[in-house]
């Protein structure tokens, strides 16, 4: 699949405006579905009221699983934001496929880009960090992220903060970008052997479509998990 965005460019600075538009577009449904589901909020609470409710309680779940209980408040906001947006970005491919003749995409996941979920991961340790040196002030970051519990495993230490971002970042693009090129490949089957194909390709369509759906949600939860484990691990004392 040898799909090309296309690109802009603002003075000598070039964006992909494929990926800048589908993550503006996925900002507006998140927000539209945030603002639709908090309308007249009742102490009775149903229907769409129930739902983000329970997506509230959820990501706050998240955090106190991997934080202590007075930190919930602090990060349960960032947990749902991070959450929502990463789901709707998942999915967000999976409603059609829109590529020009000169097979340049117009239309995909933006965490089918590696930008992107590195560009999230990198920003989960730069945050992680920052809280850390503001809590304990930059000796006592020092001290409690690199050199506890014993100084000869800075090194290491080092190491694992690198290692933090690529994971978390990789993992997240090699699921979405893998699905959304099987949906294509499974599209393409149409293309390439006609009409006949027709009776296998939908269903397959469908059931990827189905399972993709599931694996989009199962990647939003695993890294928002993550992302509370490793700011959990920069803001607590070591032991």
């Amino acid at each position: 699949m040898d799909e090309k965005s296309w690109v802009f460019h603002i003075g000598p600075i070039w964006f992909d405006g494929t990926v800048t538009t589908m993550i503006l577009l996925t900002c507006l449904i998140v927000f539209f579905i945030v603002f639709f589901c908090t309308r007249k909020l009742s102490m009775k609470p149903t229907g769409k009221q129930n739902a983000i409710e329970w997506l509230v309680d959820f990501t706050s779940g998240i955090v106190s699983d991997n934080m202590p209980r007075k930190e919930v408040s602090n990060f349960s906001l960032l947990s749902f934001t991070l959450f929502l947006f990463i789901f709707v970005a998942n999915q967000i491919g999976l409603v059609t496929k829109i590529v020009t003749p000169n097979e340049i995409s117009l239309w995909k996941s933006p965490t089918a880009d590696p930008f992107v979920t590195m560009g999230l991961a990198m920003m989960v340790l730069v945050l992680s960090n920052l809280l850390a040196s503001e809590r304990f002030g930059l000796a006592g970051y020092i001290k409690n992220s690199f050199l506890s519990p014993m100084p000869m495993l800075l090194p290491i230490k080092i190491m694992e903060e690198f290692t933090n971002v690529i994971t978390l970042g990789l993992r997240l693009y090699g699921n979405i970008y893998a699905g959304e090129v099987l949906l294509s490949l499974i599209a393409s089957m149409i293309t390439s052997l006609g009409w006949i194909a027709i009776p296998i390709a939908i269903p397959l369509e469908m059931i990827w479509i189905a399972f993709s759906l599931f694996i989009g949600s199962i990647q939003a939860f695993v890294f928002t998990t993550l992302s509370m484990v490793y700011i959990g691990h920069q803001i607590e004392v070591e032991e």
